[in-house]
């Protein structure tokens, strides 16, 4: 889930989700920012902005076998990630990754290929179970010595790939719900990760790792999960791509759970191409994932077969008519790219949905609390955790206050375990507000205007880190019509502000995954956005 500002307020009731969620801090315009140490940045990376296609071509030559692939960013992982800029975006290194990657590269001499992803050295998230040395622990201390006994269906898709997984991304604490205080990317386990393009600065949860190391060059692509903006948030502020597939599309059994309703994983990459592979490695379904029975015949095993740089032309895309804030700066960019799909043939509508949608904040937070507890509840009785419920993380958490909370507590985490079953009638009167209301409404401003996608800016710019008073975000937010609703969401780079990445978002209806990956993929060709991290100390 991403970092959960929309739970800070005592105002929750009386106020719209979307102006609450994660959206952009303002601040000063200052251009001056202090430059990291030299050491910092290490420019001579030589796997700096590759791809896995590039990559490919590299190992299929003979320049590098996987093994010095994995080698080289485990290096860089120490370089920039743990010594240098202390990104801190992962939690854990898989001792099995230099094995794994002879295991692969005697595959490819032997002339097996498992597909675009062999050999190719891959981060997950730390709530995804990896069957093997390391741990999950969605960056708590009360999950610390969880080895899962079994794989989870993404981590077992990317095995058969022949994927390389070289370890595993820190996180914002239970996916961000835990408090209404938190510091998106920090966890008790994981401490704080950072932005790579302004150290000080926030790189948004709860895949903050995952974004963090993907836009740094730590990998070239990484699996994260979202409940409501987890994946588009740090896509967007860490400045690459990231999608958020319609729910049932991509398994979500052994991942630890939010919402049964909203949760599911996804790729995050610096290319819409690299995406769009990761994307057909692990959406297929899963028997002990009931959802993912849904998307038989909806889904694909190869989506690069829709990046099409003609994919706008005579699409219509739905925009707000209400301004997403009053940021100059980040309105120009939305004003940009805009011009840029009128430019491809896109035809802009005007639509009218963000309030309605807006209302159906305190339901979505309703719904999260009971799923999250029947579903943690559930994970943890089968999980190798020395906590087997909620309660008893409660409890960790209290006897371990100083090293489990030592900056905000776990409200969040308290008011969860309060809510009684999925039978109660409180919860299914909210689920039908929150995914079945946004739904209609989604559907019917869909229809209405014959839509393809709706657009508008993801986020605003990262905040400053603040571990104490927690994350202060201003007026941009396109993370919960998608996420609420279940439908599939892209974003994809569309320029900076104040020296930190923004993006764009594509949304559209259940499994217009391919359609979706098409629009952003044209609109990633005619801008060229993408800009690398500079890693610099800080804002001022």
């Amino acid at each position: 889930m991403k970092r959960r500002s929309f739970l800070t307020t005592a105002t929750l009731a009386s106020a719209g989700l979307t102006t609450l969620l994660i959206t952009g801090c303002t601040s000063s315009s200052k251009k001056d920012q202090e430059v990291a140490p030299a050491n910092v940045i290490d420019t001579n990376f030589e796997l700096e902005e590759e791809t896995i296609a590039s990559l490919r071509e590299k190992l299929a030559s003979g320049k590098y076998t996987s093994e010095q692939l994995v080698q080289l960013y485990l290096k860089r992982i120490e370089t920039v990630d743990k010594n240098g800029a202390q990104l801190n975006s992962v939690i854990e290194i898989n001792p099995d990754a230099i094995a794994i990657a002879v295991a692969m590269d005697k595959e490819s001499k032997a002339g097996k290929s498992r597909g675009p992803l062999h050999g190719i050295p891959v981060l997950i998230k730390d709530n995804i179970d990896t069957a093997d040395k390391m741990q999950t622990t969605a960056g708590s201390l009360a999950m610390v010595g969880n080895i899962a006994s079994k794989d989870a269906f993404v981590v077992r898709k990317l095995r058969e790939a022949g994927a390389i997984i070289i370890g595993k991304t820190n996180l914002s604490e239970w996916a961000n719900f835990r408090s209404t205080q938190s510091s998106s990317g920090w966890s008790s386990r994981g401490g704080q990760t950072k932005n790579p393009y302004i150290l000080d600065h926030n790189p948004c949860g709860s895949s903050a790792g995952s974004g963090a190391a993907v836009s740094a060059n730590l990998c070239v692509v990484a699996i994260g999960t979202e409940t409501d903006g987890s994946i588009v948030c740090p896509a967007s502020v860490n400045g690459i791509v990231g999608i958020k597939p319609t729910v049932g599309l991509v398994s979500r059994s052994g991942i630890i759970p939010i919402s049964k309703t909203q949760d599911t994983a996804g790729p995050m990459a610096r290319t819409v191409t690299d995406a769009a592979i990761l994307l057909g490695a692990i959406a297929a379904i899963d028997q002990d994932d009931a959802i993912t029975l849904e998307s038989n015949g909806k889904n694909h095993k190869d989506y690069t077969t829709f990046l099409d740089v003609n994919a706008l032309e005579g699409k219509r895309i739905g925009v707000e008519k209400k301004p997403q804030g009053n940021n100059k700066y980040i309105n120009a960019l939305l004003d940009n790219a805009i011009s840029v799909l009128k430019q491809q043939g896109a035809i802009i509508v005007e639509i009218d949905y963000i309030d309605k949608i807006n209302a159906f904040g305190e339901a979505e937070f309703e719904v999260l609390q009971y799923e999250f507890k029947d579903g943690l509840n559930s994970y943890l009785a089968q999980a190798n955790a020395k906590v087997k419920n909620l309660k008893e993380v409660i409890d960790f958490n209290n006897k371990n206050e100083d090293k489990a909370m030592p900056y905000f507590k776990q409200e969040t985490l308290v008011s969860s375990n309060a809510k009684k079953g999925l039978e109660d009638k409180k919860y299914l009167e909210a689920l039908n507000q929150s995914f079945e209301g946004s739904k209609r409404i989604l559907d019917a401003v869909f229809k209405a205007n014959n839509l393809d996608a709706i657009t508008g800016i993801t986020m605003g710019p990262a905040c400053s880190i603040d571990v104490i008073y927690g994350d202060r975000w201003g007026g941009y937010s396109l993370t919960s019509p998608a996420a609420i609703s279940g439908f599939p969401h892209i974003t994809v780079p569309c320029g900076q502000a104040y020296d930190l990445p923004v993006g764009l978002s594509f949304f559209g209806t259940p499994y217009k995954e391919g359609e979706l990956i098409g629009l952003g993929y044209a609109y990633e060709q005619a801008s060229k956005k993408r800009f690398k991290p500079a890693l610099k100390a800080s804002f001022l």
